[in-house]
């Protein structure tokens, strides 16, 4: 079984080390990790090339220039199932995300097909968030899920498994998303999809180092997205 940890990044230096070090430090086989750099000014991808010399479950993917965490994904994905990789997952590169909680993921995915790590369901919870972040967060969330009529209560979070076969249908949609609304759509097409989709709480931690990603741009795009969706919705089912 071959494991895919897809993680994007932009001027990750900080802790990409310390992400890498602990995914490839835990006991589960098959474990490799594919880092998807944006040309990162600060040398992120100096770092992994690095690592990657040492360790050939390391892989690097260099993009010419900053394109979204949307993008990203995609480039990651293709790589992934190509490399034959039977599960895909999405994580952070800032530990916002607890590399540790990949084995807690993995036992949920021989009942499920999606397994997304929940801020929002019983035990979940955010740390270090000002209200501003949190109620924006949550009035998406809300948002999302009433356009789309899904019951999922965290779409917009980034720290997913996807078994390959999901992965795989969801290359065949014309998934477009730049920022974070890349969660949604994936998220919307699975369960269209007739995929088994399981939320698990996980503890979400503000990152400590570097700068945050999140600003109005994202905001817009993930309004005006969702209607879309919702749009190409109603369409196919009066097809």
């Amino acid at each position: 079984m071959k494991i895919a940890i897809i993680i994007p990044t932009y001027n990750e230096k900080e802790s990409i080390e310390k992400v890498i070090d602990i995914i490839l430090g835990l006991a589960i086989d098959g474990l490799e990790a594919i880092v998807v750099d944006d040309n990162s000014p600060d040398g992120t991808s100096d770092i992994v090339r690095g690592l990657k010399s040492f360790d050939s479950r390391v892989h690097l993917i260099c993009r010419s220039r900053k394109m979204g965490l949307g993008t990203a994904y995609l480039e990651g994905f293709r790589y992934a199932i190509e490399c034959g990789a039977d599960y895909l997952f999405e994580m952070d590169a800032d530990l916002s995300h607890d590399p540790r909680q990949i084995s807690l993921f993995l036992s949920h995915m021989d009942r499920n097909d999606l397994v997304i790590g929940s801020r929002y369901v019983l035990a979940g919870r955010i740390d270090n968030w000002n209200m501003r972040r949190r109620f924006v967060s949550s009035f998406g969330n809300l948002y999302a899920r009433l356009i789309l009529g899904l019951a999922v209560r965290d779409l917009t979070t980034g720290y997913k498994c996807y078994r390959r076969q999901v992965v795989e249908h969801l290359m065949r949609k014309d998934i477009d998303a730049v920022g974070y609304v890349f969660q949604i759509e994936t998220t919307h097409y699975a369960i269209k999809g007739n995929f088994r989709v399981k939320e698990i709480p996980i503890i979400f931690t503000e990152r400590r180092l570097g700068k945050s990603k999140f600003n109005f741009n994202i905001i817009w795009e993930s309004f005006w997205k969702v209607l879309k969706l919702r749009l190409i919705s109603s369409r196919n089912n009066k097809i």
